[in-house]
């Protein structure tokens, strides 16, 4: 996963995976979603990502499994 932030336009496009996009979507008016021939998802597009999506304060946190 990659996560790249463009200042200039306050644009964080969040991508999952490298397949080719064929389709994207437009969820609302500041969210894409770009799509694989399969409907998988590839990437994901914020637009005014500092106040939507508050891009300044990122976190990763890997969960590790419950023992049964």
């Amino acid at each position: 996963m990659k996560i790249r932030y463009f200042s200039d336009t306050d644009t964080a496009l969040i991508e999952f995976s490298n397949t080719a996009v064929t389709e994207t979507k437009e969820i609302t008016q500041n969210l894409y979603i770009d799509l694989d021939d399969n409907g998988n998802l590839v990437s994901m597009t914020i637009e005014h990502a500092q106040k939507l999506a508050n891009i300044s304060e990122l976190t990763f946190l890997q969960m590790g499994k419950k023992a049964a």
